[in-house]
């Protein structure tokens, strides 16, 4: 999985970083994929599903939603969900 972009009819636009279950490295790469695709797309009702996996030894920090990235997901009209599994090692 770890971030599903589909529409609101369940239509799937993309998947990225399939393998990284990691919120930093995917709030990043949402980011990117944003960036230079994202808002490319028409205005509609969109989902970026994430799933990710709890650091087991956080302690603090981690992801960050820059107001830019704020501002085209609400362009675009995309919602962000946060989709948290616990994985067995």
């Amino acid at each position: 999985m770890p971030i599903h972009i589909y529409k609101e009819n369940f239509k799937t636009i993309e998947h990225i970083a399939e393998n990284d279950w990691d919120l930093p490295t995917q709030i990043f790469e949402l980011e990117k994929w944003l960036e230079n695709k994202g808002k490319k797309i028409s205005k509609g009702k969109y989902v970026a599903d994430i799933g990710f996996e709890v650091r087991k030894d956080a302690s603090g920090g981690g992801a960050i939603l820059k107001s830019e990235m704020i501002k085209t997901l609400n362009e675009i009209g995309m919602e962000i969900y946060f989709s948290e599994y616990k994985m067995e090692k």
